[in-house]
């Protein structure tokens, strides 16, 4: 690619923290395209690229990793024919900058990733126990089961339209002003839920504090990279990509113990606590770390010192339209989803796994009352399964990642290039599909009071494994699959699925009802059964596929 195409390129679609969509890859993620080569190639100054960068994804947001370059020697006082703008435009004072954030002292870093994991677990977390108030809050306000799962829906649509809308912003004023004031809207929006008199007052609130929470869920994850170098991101990342998944199956567990022994207006009391306090630790210990806010800050405080108001930061001096940004956002992700047919197929796959984890919340309730009279704070419990099955796949990524590698020797074996293919990312898709499928046909028809209810729960456990392992899978291959517009083809996957987890638990108690417990499962089962095959068939046709591709870049 020339030059002038990939500044082109840039242009169009450089979300260096985008958003969304529960889980990703916690190993690097290679975009393996080829750096533009020129003769002054070495004299540019280092800037934040899809090209030849790492990238780190959690499933809510994106993280594109600053390449390395090299100065050519002799040129570490910049050119001799430098433009006036380049001879005044801030940087970092060598390796050591103390505003860097990767030079942050090593116990900051993990306190902010650690309050950072707790934030978006708490985030996850209220969309789930929000279930397990049901049978409390249907017999004070009068409402029907179908009315109440409106605000599971509700808050899910707002978690998938918010990161299209509010995640570009932060290209413009940095991460930290998103999350605190998402956070502090998502706290505000608990309030009416905790004290509302009528249904509606809960419905309109679940929906307004799903987009507020993930607002933080879109740019959190930036903030993570931005503080740790590539050798060093696996760790923090593992910790903070476990939240999104973590949280769903831990809102029903907490629930279940509050709503057993107290009202249910004390779910909401604990979440208001839970994010009271996480919003004062945020907002005390997180600081900006995205890196050309950081300099735009350095360039204020050089302008101050020195009275000279030439000095600029990059992000001064390319300026770009807000509007227009969050336009490209809104728009693009439709163009990769129905007009990329491996897009589409994956999204389609990953969307059902989360419609069907969501229509659990409600069907876990039914079937677990029903075959065996289970109790709230044991339907709470039976949701552990499913919590476990994710650690565990969570845990697994270090063999993913060995198999990874191992496929890059082979691909140097066999080429003498070592170079990684989008296809080497889908395997544990592959794999997790038919995790997901084997444990929806264990759940459905061992679903009987003669069978202990732990049976079940186990094979609850091996869809949770399965789910976590597609979406690694997806969310890594989307992003080297599609190098140029990454941050759109997760915003399709993002919008895919919070579209199918809004709208399934909706007719999922029905569906039960009308069909049984057994083959209402069991149809679920087969839908995952259609979708498993693609992943494999995309391992071995990706490339010639890609080959077609209008939004692909095959180097």
């Amino acid at each position: 690619m020339a030059d002038a195409d990939v500044a082109d390129a840039e242009k169009k679609e450089l979300f260096l923290d985008v958003p969304n969509g529960g889980p990703a890859s916690l190993s690097p993620v290679s975009t393996n395209q080829s750096q533009p080569r020129g003769r002054n190639r070495s004299r540019s100054r280092p800037r934040a690229s899809l090209h030849s960068t790492r990238s780190y994804v959690d499933g809510h947001s994106t993280y594109f990793a600053e390449p390395q370059v090299e100065t050519a020697p002799g040129d570490q006082h910049g050119d001799v024919e430098q433009s006036p703008e380049k001879s005044f435009e801030v940087g970092w004072d060598g390796p050591d900058d103390p505003m860097n954030p990767k030079n942050m002292k090593p116990m900051r870093k993990w306190l902010v990733v650690v309050t950072l994991a707790f934030g978006s677990l708490c985030v996850t977390c209220t969309s789930s126990l929000y279930t397990i108030t049901y049978e409390q809050m249907d017999a004070e306000f009068g409402n029907s089961r179908i009315v109440a799962t409106l605000g599971l829906s509700l808050f899910v649509f707002g978690l998938g339209l918010s990161p299209m809308i509010l995640g570009p912003l932060s290209e413009f004023f940095g991460r930290r002003p998103i999350y605190i004031f998402g956070y502090i809207f998502f706290t505000i929006w608990l309030f009416p839920c905790a004290f509302a008199q009528n249904i509606q007052t809960v419905l309109i609130a679940r929906f307004l504090d799903g987009f507020s929470g993930s607002a933080f869920l879109s740019v959190a994850g930036g903030t993570v990279g931005d503080m740790f170098n590539r050798d060093q991101l696996q760790a923090p990342m593992m910790i903070y990509t476990a939240s999104p998944f973590i949280g769903p199956g831990l809102g029903p567990i907490i629930g279940g113990f509050i709503n057993y022994n107290t009202s249910w207006r004390w779910s909401y009391y604990v979440l208001l606590i839970w994010s009271g306090v996480m919003l004062l630790v945020i907002t005390l210990f997180v600081p900006e770390t995205y890196m050309p806010v950081v300099l735009r800050k350095k360039a204020q405080i050089k302008r101050k010192e020195t009275g000279d108001d030439r000095w600029k930061a990059p992000i001064e001096i390319h300026e770009k339209s807000i509007f227009w940004t969050v336009v490209r956002s809104l728009y693009r992700p439709f163009m990769l989803l129905f007009l990329e047919p491996m897009c589409f197929n994956l999204c389609l796959f990953s969307a059902i796994l989360l419609g069907i984890l969501y229509l659990f919340f409600g069907a876990f309730n039914l079937v677990f009352t029903e075959v065996y009279n289970f109790k709230v704070w044991q339907i709470g419990l039976s949701f552990l399964g499913l919590l476990i099955g994710m650690i565990l796949a969570i845990l697994s990524d270090p063999i993913w990642h060995k198999n990874y590698m191992r496929l890059l020797d082979k691909h140097e074996a066999k080429t003498g290039e070592r170079k990684s293919e989008p296809e080497y990312r889908l395997p544990p898709s592959v794999f997790g599909g038919w995790f997901a499928v084997v444990g929806l046909f264990w759940f459905a028809w061992t679903i009987y009071p003669s069978i202990h209810p732990i049976v079940p729960i186990i094979g609850s456990g091996f869809f949770g494994f399965g789910i976590i392992l597609v979406f690694t899978g997806v969310f890594t291959f989307l992003v080297e699959a599609y190098p140029l517009y990454a941050a759109s083809a997760l915003s399709a996957n993002s919008f895919a699925r919070s579209s199918f987890a809004g709208a399934f638990p909706l007719f999922g108690v029905q569906m039960y009802n009308k069909l049984g417990f057994h083959w209402a499962t069991s149809f679920l089962a087969f839908l995952c059964l259609v979708m498993a095959p693609f992943p494999y068939l995309f391992f071995i046709y990706g490339k010639r596929l890609r080959r077609k591709s209008r939004f692909s870049n095959l180097s």
